[in-house]
């Protein structure tokens, strides 16, 4: 096994608190976001891929469990079992049913496959394979309620899950919260790549070209990582760990900061793609009043909070329809990686989101705004109360 190096650059001020939480974490997300990349290219390849539906009509994949297994199994065993507690979006009660037999089957061998590659992250694997019972257990250790005390980890195990079925973009999400504060996040975007200029490139074109480009070359990297932990002023981002680049992982990591545009006529704004939990009317008459005049970026995920973290983009913009509650796992770890980017993340009245509430951002006003700099987001909650009792939201 390779030397188990600390992957964090820690500040003086916060000296190593959280380090370890954060080393893990990157190490779990990192092989996490190796696990979905063959889910995702053998669902792309193949028609009759294993696509479960949810209550909730969403598509949930032979992923979405096998990164909660394997990510539970990690923080595990890294801490101890009795000291982890986990917030995450799939219940396990619906992988026991009888009728799931074929799809827990799926799990058990992704989660196995993607477990003997530990030793290639730093990390130790099981000593012999893990069993249905053991998935199962893993994955029903995440069952915390979240709340005000205490210590707990929010994960979206594939956060954009339609995104992930075209292909196109998703994240791993993992959060650690401690008394209703978010202390470090890790985002694991593997199709986002790690230089600007590939952005404009459609996402099928990157996966030719992933595939036409040698795998040592330099000149690709397909996806990224990027993290931060509370109170350190900064945010790091790496390449996705690949086996044939050892020597450069994990001494890898770069430092990112959000954009220093604070004109609204060169900001970029992004938006969900999916108009069912979001109205683009809405905000395309916000960007239009406070001056946006770039066409927005719609990105599936949590990926739009790491193109403002790393200065892809200035403006985040999300009113929910009503009746709609945002979940904290799909806002956790971006919302601390913008702020330690040097951003601001807010509810539309410029009240910070409360993560101390249980599974949902309860009290939250009318929407969720994140920004590059605080004159930009100035502009947009102004915009916001000036329109708002004219909206149909």
């Amino acid at each position: 096994m390779e030397e188990h190096r600390n992957l964090v650059t820690p500040s003086p001020e916060v000296a190593e608190k959280y380090s370890n939480e954060l080393d893990v974490a990157v190490r779990a997300v990192q092989m996490a976001c190796s696990l979905c990349q063959k889910v995702q290219d053998s669902l792309i390849s193949k028609t009759n891929s294993p696509v479960h539906s949810k209550d909730d009509n969403s598509p949930v994949t032979v992923a979405d469990w096998s990164v909660q297994a394997t990510v539970s199994w990690i923080l595990s065993e890294s801490f101890g079992s009795r000291d982890v507690s986990i917030l995450a979006e799939e219940d396990v009660q619906s992988l026991s049913k009888a009728d799931s037999t074929g799809l827990l089957d799926a799990v058990v061998k992704t989660v196995n496959d993607c477990l003997t590659e530990a030793p290639h992250f730093g990390l130790n694997g099981p000593k012999t394979p893990l069993g249905r019972s053991d998935v199962l257990e893993a994955i029903s250790r995440c069952n915390s309620t979240g709340g005000p005390t205490g210590r707990f980890w929010a994960l979206d195990p594939v956060d954009g899950t339609l995104g992930f079925v075209r292909g196109d973009q998703y994240a791993v999400a993992l959060a650690l919260i401690e008394d209703g504060e978010v202390v470090l996040g890790v985002l694991g975007c593997p199709n986002y790549p790690m230089k600007k200029e590939w952005l404009s490139y459609h996402h099928r074109y990157h996966r030719i070209i992933s595939k036409l480009t040698p795998p040592t070359s330099e000149s690709w990297d397909k996806g990224c990582v990027i993290y931060a932990k509370k109170g350190s002023g900064e945010a790091w981002m790496q390449p996705l760990h690949q086996k044939n680049k050892l020597l450069a992982w994990p001494n890898s990591a770069i430092p990112v900061q959000v954009s220093s545009i604070d004109n609204p006529a060169l900001a970029t704004f992004c938006e969900p793609v999916e108009k069912s939990n979001s109205s683009h009317s809405f905000t395309a008459g916000l960007a239009h009043s406070v001056g946006l005049r770039k066409q927005p970026l719609r990105v599936y995920s949590m990926v739009k909070y790491a193109a403002i973290a790393r200065g892809d983009a200035e403006i985040f913009m999300k009113f929910a329809r009503t009746g709609y509650k945002e979940k904290i796992w799909d806002h956790a770890a971006g919302v601390i990686i913008i702020q330690e980017a040097g951003g601001v993340v807010t509810d539309a009245r410029g009240s910070p989101l409360d993560f101390s509430k249980g599974k949902f951002l309860e009290g939250l006003d009318r929407g969720i705004i994140a920004c590059s700099g605080a004159k930009l987001h100035e502009r947009i909650i102004g915009a916001v109360d000036a329109s708002w009792n004219s909206s149909s939201l």
